[in-house]
């Protein structure tokens, strides 16, 4: 938990007028303590003239350079489509711009290690988007973890699934990174490394691709650790639904809205002690939270140096690794190790 001094104000553009910049992230800056979107680009001018005037920002730019170039930005958030995640974050950083990049970081374990190169040789920040570290529930769930409230972890179940079917979204666009284990798959792999403190010493994977598009559409992964192991499925055309449980030896956590907890209700965890099948176990309800705003402050705060980066690059390479191997397992039937 950082602390609460004041630290000036982190000054952000946004690479392009993304539904989640728009609709999500945006407002959830210009919510939050230490931030203020300045800038929004696009390479259509009046898409970026409309997103600025919705979101009540002061700059509007026809063109990505025009927006890094700008001198009074200290940080880019970049929700481009995945292909452009790293081109763009490296030209950001380049002219000296922190960057908080959209997940996945990259479309693989190589080309996300060159934002860590360009890291340590520019001294910016750049950090990978998983919102959910920051959640209060989830900082809740670790720390049960932790102080052993379920005995010894020893497995991690998640699941998460939505319905896009339009051919021309990023998300099923096989040259664009999208697939569903690309796009949510990537979750309960992140909080299933988070939470064994441990990268998976291999992994199984079994992808079900569409025909029409070639995206993994139905996708489910095996993830074999020192101390247990993680299950998990996703898919891009089965009904809306997200859950995690985490069960140990003498007993289960279960998260009921891991990912995208809503800001108008609390979010619930159950923790059950196993003495009877079926049981309810008990309810925990924090209050509700917005993880974008959260995001956004404790990125500022490690860009002002008073807090951490929450995801480190680092940690977002060993994610990626995970997703190569299981892409490599589905392709060769076998077990993979991560690189």
């Amino acid at each position: 938990m950082t602390d609460d001094r004041v630290i000036a104000p982190l000054r952000w553009g946004v690479l392009g007028a993304a539904n989640i910049a728009v609709r999500r992230v945006i407002p959830a800056i210009q919510r939050s303590r230490h931030g203020e979107v300045v800038a929004i680009a696009s390479r259509d001018a009046a898409k970026a003239r409309a997103a600025a005037e919705a979101g009540g920002i002061a700059r509007a730019y026809g063109s990505y350079e025009e927006l890094i170039a700008d001198p009074e930005i200290d940080a880019i958030y970049n929700p481009l489509p995945n292909h452009l995640h790293v081109p763009w974050s490296v030209r950001a950083a380049e002219a000296g711009k922190h960057v908080l990049c959209e997940k996945p970081l990259a479309l693989s374990a190589s080309e996300a290690r060159e934002l860590l190169a360009v890291r340590d040789r520019t001294g910016v920040v750049i950090a990978e988007a998983f919102m959910v570290r920051t959640h209060p529930q989830w900082l809740a769930v670790r720390e049960m973890v932790r102080e052993g409230r379920i005995g010894e972890l020893r497995m991690v179940i998640g699941h998460f699934s939505y319905t896009k079917l339009d051919p021309t979204d990023f998300r099923n666009r096989r040259e664009w990174g999208g697939g569903g284990l690309l796009d949510v798959g990537c979750y309960p792999i992140m909080m299933s490394r988070w939470l064994f403190g441990a990268e998976p010493q291999s992994v199984a994977g079994m992808l079900e691709n569409d025909p029409a598009t070639g995206v993994d559409r139905l996708a489910s992964g095996l993830l074999r650790f020192e101390r247990g192991q993680a299950v998990f499925s996703c898919g891009t055309q089965l009904v809306h639904w997200q859950r995690m449980q985490i069960l140990g030896t003498t007993g289960r956590i279960e998260v009921e809205i891991p990912f995208s907890p809503p800001l108008d209700r609390v979010a619930r965890i159950r923790v059950d002690r196993g003495e009877e099948v079926g049981s309810a176990g008990e309810l925990i309800e924090l209050p509700a939270a917005d993880q974008f705003s959260l995001q956004a402050d404790r990125f500022a705060e490690a860009v002002r140096g008073v807090g951490d980066v929450v995801v480190t690059l680092e940690d977002s390479v060993g994610n990626m690794s995970v997703i190569d191997a299981l892409f490599r397992s589905a392709e060769s039937g076998r077990w993979e190790t991560p690189r």
